[in-house]
C-alpha cells in the first residue's frame, strides 16, 4: 500500500531529469515496489512523428508499463496516462485486490508523457531538437502517439476505461473527444478539459521563475540552473495544497517534527532537484495549451466538444484544488451529457486526485470501483 509520502515523490520530483548523457532513474513509489517492480517496462518507437506544431521528430519514443495480462479477446484494457513529470508507476495506489483496478482481471497500460525525461524529451533527444529546440508537444500529440501504441503495437481497438489524474485527466478528456467510443468510460480526477486563463498565468509564473536564473542561458545550460529550479519548486509548492492544509499544518502528516521554516527549506532542496529544466518547461507548455475545443472539427468550441462526449464520464475534481479549481470543473461538467460529478472532499488540494492520504485513496478507489461496475456514484447528470 502506498504511504502518504508517495504523492510528494510522484507529483513533486517524479522523474529525474538529468541531461541525455546522464539517463534519469525512475522514482520509487513505495517501499513495496523497491523490492518488487510490479510492472513490465516497454517502449514504442515511432518514426517521423509529426507534432501539432508542425515539427516532425525523426524518432519519437513513448515509454510505458503494463500490469496484468491481456486476454484473448483483447478487451480487458484500461489506459492510465501519466501526469506532470511522472512515470508509469503513478497509479499503483489504484491497483490490487479490493481496489478499483484488479490486475488479475485487467490489463493496465500506463503511459508516460512526452517530456518526462524517459519518453522523448528535450533532455534525451539529439540535435536538432535537443534542449530548448524540442518542439512543444500537446496533449493531442500524446493521445495520438498512445493511440498508435494501442492499435498498432498492442492490437487493442477498445478500452474498458481511460483513467487520468491531472495532466492524465486532460488526456482522458481528449481521448473522449478525439476517439469517441474507443473507451467505454472516462475517469478524470483533479484535471479539466481545458487549461483556463488563471492556470496559464500560474504556469507562466513558474516558468518565469526558472528562466530568470542566468545559469538557464536560454535553455542551453551546461549545468543545472539550481537557483531557477528552486524558484520553480517554490512557486509550485504555493499552489499545490489548499490554504487550509497549510493553516492546519498538515505537512506534519509526513514530517511530524518539521516547523514551517524547515518544511519550506526541505521542499526548496528537494522539489525538482534532479529534474531537467527544459523538460519541466516542455510539460508546462503542454499543460498550458490544452483545450479539447481546439480538436480538429470543433473550431475552438469547447462546449460543442464536451457535448460530443458519448460515453459515461466520472468527473472528480478536488474541492480545494488551486491548479484545477472545482468551479472550472463544474462549468465544464454542465456540458457533458453523461457525467457523474463527484468532488473529492479533501483539504489536500491538487494531490487529493491521486490519493494523497488514506481517506482520499479510499474515497477514490470506492467511487471509481462503483463507476466502472456501472453503479450509481454521487450525483449523476449535469451539476
Amino acid at each position: 500500500m502506498f504511504r502518504p509520502r508517495l504523492l510528494a515523490a510522484l507529483l513533486l520530483a517524479a522523474a529525474s531529469g538529468a541531461r541525455a548523457q546522464n539517463p534519469p532513474r525512475p522514482p520509487v513509489p513505495s517501499a513495496a515496489s523497491q523490492a518488487v517492480d510490479r510492472s513490465e517496462h516497454h517502449e514504442l518507437v515511432i518514426e517521423n512523428f509529426r507534432t501539432e506544431s508542425g515539427v516532425t521528430l525523426p524518432t519519437a519514443r513513448i515509454v510505458y508499463g503494463t500490469y496484468g495480462h491481456l486476454n484473448a479477446a483483447r478487451d480487458n484494457v484500461v489506459l492510465l496516462p501519466s501526469h506532470y513529470m511522472a512515470t508509469h508507476h503513478g497509479y499503483e495506489w489504484l491497483m490490487g485486490p479490493g481496489r478499483a483496478l484488479d490486475e488479475s482481471r485487467l490489463f493496465l497500460v500506463a503511459t508516460e508523457l512526452f517530456g518526462n525525461s524517459h519518453s522523448s524529451s528535450p533532455s534525451n533527444t539529439p540535435e536538432p531538437y535537443h534542449g530548448p529546440r524540442f518542439p512543444v508537444t500537446t496533449i493531442r500529440d500524446n493521445v495520438e502517439a498512445v493511440h498508435r501504441l494501442l492499435v498498432e503495437d498492442l492490437k487493442v481497438t477498445r478500452l474498458r476505461a481511460v483513467i487520468g489524474f491531472s495532466m492524465g485527466a486532460q488526456q482522458a478528456f481528449q481521448w473522449a473527444v478525439s476517439y469517441p467510443g474507443f473507451a467505454d468510460r472516462i475517469v478524470a480526477t483533479s484535471g479539466t478539459a481545458r487549461t483556463w486563463p488563471h492556470g496559464i498565468v500560474r504556469l507562466e509564473g513558474q516558468i518565469a521563475a526558472l528562466t530568470a536564473d542566468p545559469a538557464f542561458n536560454g535553455g542551453d545550460y551546461t549545468s543545472p540552473p539550481r537557483k531557477g529550479l528552486e524558484a520553480y519548486g517554490m512557486v509550485w509548492l504555493g499552489w499545490l495544497y489548499s490554504q487550509e492544509w497549510w493553516r492546519r499544518e498538515l505537512w506534519k502528516t509526513n514530517a511530524p517534527g518539521n516547523t514551517l521554516a524547515q518544511e519550506i527549506e526541505s521542499r526548496r532542496r528537494t522539489f525538482f532537484a534532479n529534474s531537467d529544466a527544459n523538460d519541466l518547461i516542455l510539460q508546462a507548455r503542454s499543460w498550458q495549451r490544452h483545450d479539447v475545443g481546439a480538436t480538429p472539427g470543433f473550431k475552438g468550441d469547447l462546449e460543442r466538444a464536451l457535448r460530443s462526449i458519448a460515453v459515461p464520464v466520472l468527473y472528480m475534481p478536488s474541492e480545494t484544488d488551486l491548479y484545477f479549481p472545482v468551479g472550472d470543473a463544474r462549468f465544464e461538467a454542465s456540458f457533458i451529457p453523461h457525467v457523474s460529478f463527484v468532488p473529492i472532499p479533501s483539504l489536500w488540494g491538487h494531490p487529493a486526485g491521486a490519493g494523497a492520504n488514506p481517506a482520499d485513496r479510499t474515497f477514490l478507489n470506492e467511487t471509481i470501483s462503483r463507476f466502472l461496475a456501472g453503479e450509481p456514484v454521487g450525483r449523476a447528470g449535469n451539476p
